[in-house]
């Protein structure tokens, strides 16, 4: 079997579990997503197929909210948040650091997929800023002397 037709496979049992109906459309994108790592143009293809919605409404699903991506992602998701308050308190010093260590610039995979560096706009952690997400982990008053630490911890957990 194609690595296409996998995806196009699972997807269909995914769909299967959540039934035909249109309504379900985010919950099996939730599902895909945390099957594949990402949303695979195959996986939307057969979605779209499946509960019979255009293909340009799944992408804008897709795009709209910031935990689908339509590119694979590495093993662990690391977020920093750009809001007010985690900007105000150094969030930006934390982002150059990470993509100093990982290689990387924000959007992107480290080569070894482990890591998937993004930035997000608020975490809702403002009294805790600045504030890094790890895979739902909140990192606290982070440093850019932690960081080191932290993606060795990550590394480990493998």
């Amino acid at each position: 079997m194609t690595k296409a037709s996998n995806i196009a496979t699972t997807t269909r049992q995914i769909i299967k579990k959540h039934g035909r109906d249109k309504s379900e459309l985010i919950a099996v994108l939730q599902d895909v997503q945390d099957t594949f790592n990402y949303l695979p143009k195959k996986a939307l293809d057969t979605t779209a197929k499946a509960l019979d919605i255009p293909a340009s409404r799944i992408y804008e699903v897709a795009t709209f909210y910031n935990s689908f991506s339509l590119r694979p992602r590495g093993k662990h998701l690391i977020e920093v948040c750009a809001g007010t308050a985690c900007h105000v308190q150094g969030a930006l010093n934390l982002m150059d650091r990470l993509k100093r260590d990982l290689g990387v610039e924000c959007g992107e995979t480290t080569a070894d997929k482990e890591f998937t560096l993004e930035e997000v706009r608020c975490l809702g952690c403002c009294s805790l800023a600045p504030v890094v997400r790890i895979d739902g982990n909140i990192h606290p008053y982070l440093t850019q002397d932690e960081i080191p630490k932290i993606l060795r911890n990550y590394r480990k957990q493998g």
